[in-house]
């Protein structure tokens, strides 16, 4: 293989990567350490960006394997709830969509294909480092090694980021992280066109537990049902997500009817990692994408979207460098995340910091509920669905939420 550019995992960000480069006219080979379909954690939801990106690459939205979604309902205890579409957009879409991961990934994955990229799968990549600088890749598969040198490799290897450590990528400690757990459960509101989120969560003695829970209907019959909390509540390290989830179940809304009989699957669960909090991001000849990079939005926990954004912004970047035969340009790639996404994942990293407080959220919920137009503003601000024009509005929105909190205790 004499692939110009290696990408190195299959997800989200790594397809979507390989999708546009080829789609752009070059050469490139996608490895996969997994075989298609392969089960991943995740809450399996889409939201109108999501939808956005896969409607430019030319998803088949009619595979029964999809489920439209009109918008957000969310609790605040048993007493308050609130029911959102998503909100009209000039360049997102107005819907959404919950699909199982196994089967996002494969589709997307084909998409690749078909514009030319060169799929391996069951196929692991080790990076072969010379003076610190990357020099070539080792595919290993079923007991056969290949060297290849591509002139451009894209790192969308995942939150655990195996390949991308070897080359000095690390996390910043100072910034927020996600920790989350999801189980599927048969339901008889499988087919609700509206995702559900609990702001205030109870454990079985009625005491307030920190983060929030989301049940996301497959259509098929199931859902997903998961719990998620954020690092900047103090003793999120001591938080068992399976206990979490378990009190979450059993105080969810009857009308799922969720219990032990209904449960088809254990939580499985893991770490989430947000606000760009990987780096570095760039190498003379690499490039990081998606989980691998850190790219998850810390105000909804959403990873999706961002993984298929910044896998066509990299893809860009590096058609561009190769174009030029200058990969100094691949530099260019921070310069841009921070111009698109830079003020606004500042923002959540100060919010989150409030959110932290078990008391702040319960209390932002129980306020937020009360208030439609707010809750409103609020769903564009942490769905980043803001239009442009009101993207001061925005941050007027913004420090109004900051507002209401300030005065609440922090502990």
């Amino acid at each position: 293989m004499h692939s110009e550019v290696l990408v190195i995992g299959g997800g989200p960000a790594g397809a979507a990567a390989a999708h546009w480069l080829a789609r752009s006219g070059h050469s490139v080979t996608l490895v996969e350490k997994k075989e298609y379909p392969r089960e991943k954690t995740c809450g399996d939801g889409l939201t109108p960006r999501a939808i956005a990106q896969l409607l430019d690459m030319g998803f088949d939205f009619e595979v029964p394997t999809f489920h439209r979604i009109t918008g957000l309902r969310s609790y605040a205890g048993d007493d308050l709830m609130l029911e959102l579409e998503w909100p009209q957009h000039s360049r997102f879409p107005s819907w959404g969509g919950v699909i199982r991961r196994k089967d996002l990934d494969e589709q997307v994955a084909a998409l690749a294909t078909a514009q030319g990229v060169t799929v391996l799968e069951k196929t692991e990549a080790k990076p072969v480092i010379d003076a610190g600088r990357l020099v070539a890749v080792e595919l290993a598969k079923g007991g056969a090694i290949e060297r290849l040198e591509p002139r451009v490799v894209v790192i969308a290897d995942g939150s655990m980021n195996r390949f991308g450590r070897e080359l000095g990528s690390s996390r910043r400690k100072d910034y927020p992280m996600g920790l989350a757990a999801r189980g599927y459960y048969a339901s008889p509101r499988s087919a609700d066109p509206f995702l559900e989120s609990q702001l205030d969560i109870r454990d079985a003695t009625g005491a307030s537990m920190p983060g929030y829970g989301w049940i996301f209907p497959l259509g098929d019959g199931t859902v997903n049902v998961g719990v998620g909390l954020l690092s900047t509540f103090k003793r999120w390290k001591h938080v068992n997500t399976t206990t979490m989830m378990n009190d979450y179940v059993r105080s969810a809304p009857d009308y799922w009817a969720l219990d032990e009989t209904s449960k088809l699957s254990n939580p499985a669960g893991g770490k989430l990692t947000m606000s760009f909090s990987k780096g570095p991001l760039v190498g003379p000849n690499w490039i990081t994408v998606g989980d691998a990079a850190g790219a998850i939005n810390p105000w909804n926990g959403e990873g999706i979207s961002y993984a298929y954004e910044t896998g066509r912004i990299a893809a860009e970047i590096v058609g561009d460098a190769l174009g030029a035969r200058d990969l100094s340009l691949l530099a260019r790639y921070p310069v841009r995340l921070e111009d698109e996404y830079g003020l606004y994942y500042k923002m959540a990293r100060i919010f989150v910091k409030l959110i932290g407080n078990p008391a702040v959220m319960r209390s932002l919920a129980h306020i937020g509920l009360r208030n439609r137009p707010l809750m409103e503003w609020t769903l564009k601000v942490m769905s980043n669905l803001l239009d442009e024009d009101e993207k001061g509005l925005g941050e007027q929105a913004y420090r109004m939420l900051a507002a209401m909190v300030r005065p609440l205790p922090v502990a």
